[in-house]
């Protein structure tokens, strides 16, 4: 595995490490296709403050879990479902060097 890919692996698994930003993806997952959470739903399934949530969903965007697009007041958030993917590939490769 190259220096890169190494960076990458550990910049993703880094935004995993933390219990509420993993219930946030599952959040996220658990959407129908093609729609998005404004941060105001994640707060009401979550037992946190709004700035905490917004301060983990910028962990996730940073690493590149998740993309957010501002609509007037609010930002929307969904996955980026090419990370996962790219995120398994990365695990494979570490498992097989």
């Amino acid at each position: 595995m190259d220096k890169q890919k190494m960076n990458d692996l550990a910049k993703l698994s880094k935004a995993l490490g933390h219990p509420r930003r993993l219930e946030i993806i599952k959040i996220l997952i658990d959407l129908p296709q093609d729609s998005q959470c404004i941060v105001g739903n994640i707060v009401e399934q979550l037992p946190i403050s709004q700035s905490t949530v917004s301060q983990h969903l910028k962990v996730l965007k940073k690493a590149g879990w998740i993309k957010g697009r501002t609509e007037g007041p609010k930002v929307c958030y969904c996955l980026r479902k090419d990370v996962f993917k790219y995120y398994n590939e990365l695990l494979l490769e570490l498992q097989s060097s």
